[in-house]
């Protein structure tokens, strides 16, 4: 039985990714999360009791911890997650977004090149890490082009930068010490899970309860969206069949302004809510001051994932879309549960 170490197990993407792994293959998963504000057990709640589960409360920054449990369950890979990831709260507060994203993932890397130097054979030769990175590191394109696994580094915001600074450290421990390391860099995310601080869950909850949607500047601001399940499939992919040290871009071909984005999920939940007395619910946008360094494109190229493993997105961006409004609406207890007074809804990352 295959046994993977995934760290952030319990928030969005990675807990989408437990998930899929648990309901798709017969590997183990050992779940580190250390639980801040957008790691939630309440994610994790219909796995308990799953033998092949094993959840552990704890900092990606420990290494006597990160140690312990590659040693002790024999993991076989380690997929990466774990990370503070919204660009608001890095403007807020820069310094545990190094500490996360930065140490965390030097501290994963070091223990896991002394387990995977302790293996021999056929465990070690299939022994993977995999880092889970972001689109932001390449900063902003213009009106036109793409992004590909050679476009340089560019990052605008403190997050971004964390996030460049720990794909250097992923790339460098394969080119030094020969860890087999796999990253992929992802476009927006969206679908179940998502702590509602980010625009699509922020939007779907606020629109119900009747309050203004806030959309930064003019709302021009172009993202390329992709359905979470069909990003934990690229994960998946390139576990399986990715080449140790090569960059991997995962995208959903579905570019988007923030404008487009909050059009859609008005026309959705007007359809979902017709007794509403919010409807129709683009009456409700409000346009608010630009936050600092805001990106004003993003797009991704993911034909190398497509050309050399197969993969392409499942979802549309409308049947995406449509998925994670009926998911949120169904689900008003996790909605309440994760937003129990930590995080309100308010404005993040103003900077002054």
């Amino acid at each position: 039985m295959l046994t993977l170490l995934v760290t952030g197990g319990a928030g969005f993407i990675g807990g989408n990714f437990v998930h899929y792994i648990l309901e798709t293959t017969d590997a183990r998963v050992v779940n580190l999360d250390l639980l801040t504000y957008a790691g939630n057990l309440d994610t994790l709640a219909d796995l308990k009791g799953n033998p092949r589960h094993v959840f552990v409360q704890g900092d990606i920054a420990d290494p006597a911890l990160v140690a312990r449990l590659l040693a002790e369950y024999e993991v076989d890979a380690v997929v990466n997650f774990a990370a503070e990831s919204h660009v608001d709260r890095s403007i807020d507060g820069p310094a545990q977004f190094v500490q996360t994203n930065v140490v965390g993932t030097f501290n994963l890397l070091d223990c896991a090149r002394a387990h995977w130097a302790k293996r021999s054979g056929a465990a070690k030769d299939a022994f993977r890490f995999l880092h889970v990175s972001t689109d932001e590191v390449y900063g902003s394109l213009g009106p036109t082009g793409l992004f590909a696994e050679s476009t340089p580094y560019a990052p605008n915001s403190p997050y971004s930068a964390s996030k460049a600074a720990s794909d250097h450290l992923v790339r460098a421990w394969f080119h030094t010490y020969g860890l087999p390391v796999l990253t992929t860099n992802c476009s927006n995310n969206y679908g179940p899970y998502q702590f509602p601080e980010k625009l699509i869950p922020l939007m779907i909850l606020k629109a119900q309860r009747g309050e203004p949607l806030p959309i930064y500047g003019d709302g021009g601001n172009v993202r390329d969206w992709l359905y979470v399940i069909d990003h934990c499939r690229a994960i998946l992919r390139v576990l399986e069949a990715g080449r140790p040290g090569e960059v991997y871009n995962v995208g959903g071909n579905s570019e988007k302004t923030n404008l487009e984005v909050v059009d859609t999920l008005c026309a959705l939940l007007d359809e979902r809510l017709p007794d509403s007395p919010y409807r129709p619910h683009t009456g409700l946008k409000s346009f608010v001051k630009d936050r600092p360094g805001h990106d004003r494109r993003y797009a991704i190229d993911a034909g190398k994932l497509k050309r050399e493993l197969g993969w392409e997105p499942a979802e549309t961006f409308e049947s995406g879309m449509r998925r994670t409004v009926d998911w949120y609406l169904d689900h008003p207890d996790w909605c309440r549960r994760v937003t129990d007074g930590s995080y309100l809804g308010e404005r993040l990352g103003a900077a002054g």
